[in-house]
């Protein structure tokens, strides 16, 4: 799922705080105004789908311009709850296939980690 929401970035001692005042308690900041940026997205990302994974209302965003920091300023950021959890979910998944026996016996001997091996091929088929 995507969402929009407006982020308020401060700058304090060469770092920015990011708050999502929207979704109570994100919060985070950054190295630098990019390195926050990301930080925003990444922190609104695992309040989402921690919200989504319990189903629990997503709050709706409010206008930009009910935010006006007195040390800081207001934007928004994207959030795309799929693309996170494509990136960051790492749960394994058991898949059965089928090979020749004598390519099976030639890697066994070999010592070649079949998951290794899928994982790699599918990451350079798919391009990732």
């Amino acid at each position: 799922m995507k969402y929009i929401y407006p982020a308020v970035f401060t700058c304090e001692e060469g770092k920015y705080l990011v708050s999502v005042p929207d979704l109570k308690g994100c919060h985070t900041f950054g190295n630098d105004l990019a390195d926050a940026i990301e930080m925003a997205r990444d922190a609104a990302a695992m309040w989402l789908c921690t919200a989504e994974d319990n189903g629990e209302t997503i709050p709706n965003p409010r206008e930009i311009n009910q935010f006006n920091p007195q040390n800081g300023f207001a934007s928004l950021i994207d959030v795309d709850t799929e693309e996170y959890r494509r990136i960051n979910c790492s749960r394994a998944v058991k898949k059965t296939l089928s090979i020749p026996s004598w390519l099976n016996a030639k890697a066994e001997k070999a010592g070649i980690n079949f998951s290794g091996v899928l994982q790699e091929a599918l990451r350079e088929k798919l391009n990732l």
